[in-house]
């Protein structure tokens, strides 16, 4: 009999269990932006996603320092370096790096509350469509202090 309530009690247990949130292997590093001199000022979220399991897509993004928070491409042609948003998302390759960049992909923070003040950390949730919802802050960083740190690069 005892046996019979521990198997029901698992058989009830198992559909919540199939629809927890799985755990997350992704993991994202070197994630800042850049200091902005006064609130309203849109700036660029910057980070790389390394992903040593199954392919996922980034969703988008949000944070409760911003408005909005928008994944973007820059890109050139014609001679005409262009940015667009990116409605879809983008891909994370499986046992790859997704690496969010001035100059490429890249997060548009959107109406800053605040003005982004230097050596601030910034709270970002990223959305995915497998590993759900992943926190992080993105670091605060001068424009100038990151040109020279990575000078001969």
């Amino acid at each position: 009999m005892r046996n019979l309530r521990s198997l029901f009690l698992a058989l009830l247990l198992s559909p919540a269990l199939l629809g927890a949130a799985p755990a997350t292997t992704l993991r994202v590093e070197q994630a800042y932006s850049y200091a902005t001199p006064a609130p309203g000022i849109t700036a660029g979220g910057f980070l790389t996603i390394v992903n040593p399991g199954a392919a996922d897509r980034l969703l988008g993004a949000e944070s409760p320092a911003v408005g909005r928070v928008e994944i973007h491409e820059m890109s050139m042609a014609g001679g005409v370096m262009r940015m667009r948003a990116l409605t879809e998302g983008l891909a994370v390759p499986a046992q790859g790096q997704l690496r969010l960049a001035p100059g490429g992909y890249h997060l548009m923070l959107i109406e800053p509350k605040q003005a982004l003040s230097l050596g601030a950390k910034l709270p970002l949730v990223l959305r995915f469509e497998k590993a759900g919802r992943v926190e992080v802050e993105l670091e605060v960083r001068s424009r100038d202090a990151d040109a020279h740190s990575h000078a001969g690069h």
